[in-house]
């Protein structure tokens, strides 16, 4: 297998998406703590742990662009927390960046002429 480095492919992020209150009182059915992680492309969910589907609807847009290198000085590299799209509800959702993992082009695509075995069956 070529270098990362000569490989055509990109870096993602792993996510952590935390459930904050900080004090503030949620209207949502938001606990302080719950959270979900964001690897590749799956929403990984420890047992018991939940989210609102309102909420996961605000945050999913986000998500993709908070996986990728960002500037240093872009909002998206530097702001972390997100309202809950409830307008009078207190929930926040901290997106913590963590571990960086690489995907191969070949790995990820849908097209005929370039694809590869996918990531997902890849042995490690």
């Amino acid at each position: 297998m070529a270098e990362k480095s000569e490989e055509a492919g990109f870096w993602l992020y792993d996510l952590r998406v935390e459930t904050v209150l900080d004090g503030r009182t949620p209207v949502c059915l938001h606990v302080e703590g719950e959270s979900f992680r964001v690897i590749g492309e799956n929403l990984v969910f420890e047992r018991d742990q939940k989210v609102s589907m309102y909420a996961l609807a605000g945050l999913l847009p986000l998500l993709p662009a908070k996986q990728r290198e960002t500037a240093p000085g872009d909002w998206m590299s530097t702001d972390a927390e997100v309202a809950c799209p409830d307008p009078h509800c207190g929930g926040r959702f901290r997106i913590v960046r963590e571990d960086r993992r690489w995907f191969s082009h070949a790995e990820t695509t849908g097209l005929p002429d370039a694809r590869g075995t996918p990531y997902w069956q890849e042995q490690e």
